[in-house]
């Protein structure tokens, strides 16, 4: 485990670095190649006092050894000119292994300031390690505060939920495992350290609490803690030939090196590869996959080649091909997706998620929309394909995650009750259920199954779980009733007049925009509106007159912004209207709180290219527990005393405040 000496000296480095190397990446890079300087000296005098020689600073090279550089009484030039020198004659020292060459290739100093550097190098002076492990560690939390969006689009994965994937995927010692776009090699250490794992009889350095972690702790636990004695000369040898990744930018693939040689690989199996426009290793496969491909295309699209069988110019479709139509036949795979993957309508998208339902899909994981905080709030999922199971088994699982062990917010406090464990060993369950034609009986708090053939019906082939969450709302008792049903609902589109038509515009009529909805978190009551229409826009245009007390649903763009109407009005285009058709079945009130528990799935059901809007027909197949009118009018009265309550203490945090500035100007004005 990272010791918090090595924790405070890797942001103390950053510190120091920030005002010269702004850039996360280019610092990680910076200690990097310190750490990794400074290592190769340490093992040298290591040599020497076991009774052995120097391997690494020898002959010509002996000048530029760390423990000269930081000498005392070198002067700050001198330091910065013979590191500056070493950097680049480092590659060409034929005494070091091709790994390390490589790690130095391309190796510079970014900055002339010798009194940064002196601060600098003095620091990585301070680190202290025996062995690779600890420098493994300390390498470990330096690409966990890495984090930052790449040229590429990339995003650092969690060590967590990377962990929580190689849990369920369960990679075994004689598999094929590939990241094909692996960053620094966080997918491939993980599946390393779970095979070490299995074929451990013990722990080492363990921390007391017999092998088990909080996900903080997990989070930078390192493969070395399990000896994996269990495994043969011949299984370790097997074992690291076919660990391997490939990433675009070299960058990522000198600190991935890095990453797998510090976590014992002495060979590392990671190549500069475009998997997207290259064949060169298309006929490759592997027998497990792990990735959380870029998100981002370049302007203009990704231009691959013809092997893939679905056609894209998006680099998220096309990496999620590649990885299904790379695994052997009894092959499964883990990949982080973004949003579009699960529902966006266009006809690339449709298509993947048709051949992954037909032929590779096992189950869709829902995460929360804070996983990548703070560098992105982007709303992911995860993808289980297993051939096995998409063969065997007529049923998809769907598990949606709210708490994975770290707070949503900027600074990803570790907290308690993560659902990841639960997840991973329902779902685990599931899948060996699944392999064998079974997997209809899944029904839990987290988890559902729906069949393949429900999934294929929808015209899109939506793979959100919120579309198919019914079964849960059934729970509550009360009957179960469509927003399309005539007898007590009327749903109403709206419309806008002309706006070239002068005579359309200024009239007696109200005219609801989302202007009019400015709150998300509350139901809003419309009073009067910002803009209003005439008798002549309203009769020469597909508004509709909706009478007091309707229900005012955004539906286009910002979906799931609700408003109650209290007079007549008609509303745009952006709105779908619920016109209480019978008051003793339903009151207004109690619709718009019941509709505001299926946003989720109107914005999983929405489609669309610039505006995902969801239809008025499909905004009619929305259901909603109907419980008796004094049960309505319970839960609106207990929703109202909450709502009042948070107004109240608002007003109360606006008059402390203002109280507080009070007290401040008083003092300025006293002093």
């Amino acid at each position: 485990m990272l010791d918090s000496e090595t924790k405070r000296r890797i942001d103390t480095c950053r510190d120091i670095l920030v005002g010269k190397v702004p850039d996360p990446k280019s610092q990680v890079e910076q200690i990097t190649v310190a750490l990794i300087y400074k290592f190769m000296d340490d093992m040298d005098l290591e040599s020497e006092e076991l009774g052995g020689a120097r391997r690494f600073f020898t002959g010509e090279y002996e000048r530029y050894r760390w423990s000269k550089l930081v000498a005392p009484g070198v002067s700050g030039q001198d330091m910065l000119n013979t590191y500056s020198e070493a950097l680049t004659k480092m590659v060409e020292n034929e005494r070091l292994p091709a790994l390390f060459r490589s790690i130095f290739r391309n190796a510079y100093l970014p900055y002339r300031d010798p009194e940064t550097l002196r601060s600098f190098l003095r620091e990585i002076d301070h680190f202290t390690y025996d062995h690779s492990e600890k420098l493994g560690d300390a390498f470990e939390y330096l690409l966990s505060v890495l984090g930052s969006q790449g040229d590429a689009g990339q995003f650092r994965t969690p060590r967590h939920i990377i962990d929580f994937m190689v849990e369920i995927i369960d990679p075994k010692k004689n598999e094929v495992i590939l990241d094909p776009a692996c960053g620094t090699a966080g997918f491939l250490i993980s599946a390393y350290k779970h095979i070490l794992k299995a074929n451990s009889t013990h722990v080492v350095n363990g921390n007391g609490k017999n092998g088990e972690t909080d996900a903080a702790e997990q989070a930078l636990e390192s493969p070395m803690r399990f000896p994996g004695d269990l495994l043969t000369p011949e299984d370790r040898e097997r074992l690291a030939n076919n660990i391997k990744g490939y990433d675009i930018s070299p960058d990522m693939v000198r600190l991935s090196l890095v990453n797998l040689y510090l976590h014992g690989f002495a060979d590392p199996k990671v190549e500069e590869y475009d998997t997207l426009t290259s064949e060169d290793k298309w006929p490759e496969m592997a027998d497990v996959i792990f990735a959380n491909p870029p998100f981002m295309s370049p302007k203009g699209g990704i231009r691959p080649h013809t092997r893939f069988q679905v056609q894209s110019k998006r680099s998220e479709v096309l990496f999620v091909d590649y990885i299904a139509e790379h695994l052997t036949p009894q092959g499964r795979a883990a990949i982080v997706v973004p949003e579009g993957i699960i529902f966006q309508s266009q006809s690339a998208y449709a298509a993947l998620r048709k051949m992954l339902v037909d032929n590779f899909l096992a189950a869709v994981i829902s995460l929360p929309a804070g996983v990548f905080n703070p560098y992105s709030g982007v709303k992911t999922s995860i993808l289980i394909l297993d051939r096995t199971v998409a063969r065997a088994s007529p049923h998809v699982a769907f598990f949606k995650v709210e708490n994975d062990g770290f707070a949503l917010g900027a600074q990803r406090k570790a907290i308690k009750g993560t659902q990841l464990p639960q997840v991973q060993e329902e779902l685990s369950a599931w899948l060996q259920t699944a392999r064998t034609g079974g997997g209809e009986e899944l029904d839990t708090h987290l988890g559902f199954a729906v069949a393949r053939h429900d999934i294929l019906a929808e015209g899109s082939i939506t793979l959100s779980g919120e579309r198919y969450v019914r079964r849960e709302e059934s729970r509550s008792g009360y009957p179960m009733v469509s927003l399309g049903d005539e007898t007590i609902f009327r749903v109403e589109s709206g419309g806008t007049p002309k706006s070239d038509v002068p005579e359309y515009w200024n009239g007696g009529i109200a005219w609801a925009t989302l202007v009019d909805l400015p709150q998300e978190d509350f139901i809003t009551e419309i009073n009067s509106t910002v803009r209003t229409i005439s008798e002549r826009g309203l009769k020469e245009s597909s508004a509709k007159l909706l009478p007091p007390n309707s229900v005012l649903v955004s539906s286009r763009a910002t979906i799931g912004r609700i408003a109650i109407n209290r007079v007549p009005l008609a509303t745009n285009q952006g709105f779908k209207n619920i016109v209480i058709v019978d008051e003793t079945q339903a009151i207004p009130e109690y619709v718009a709180l019941a509709v505001t528990r299926l946003v989720p799935t109107m914005q999983s059901w929405a489609t669309g290219g610039t505006f995902a809007e969801i239809s008025k027909s499909k905004f009619c197949e929305l259901d909603i527990p109907l419980p008796p009118i004094d049960v309505q009018r319970k839960i609106v009265d207990e929703v109202n005393e909450y709502q009042q309550r948070i107004v109240a203490l608002e007003q109360e945090i606006a008059n402390c405040k203002e109280q507080i500035r009070g007290s401040i100007s008083r003092v300025w004005e006293e002093g």
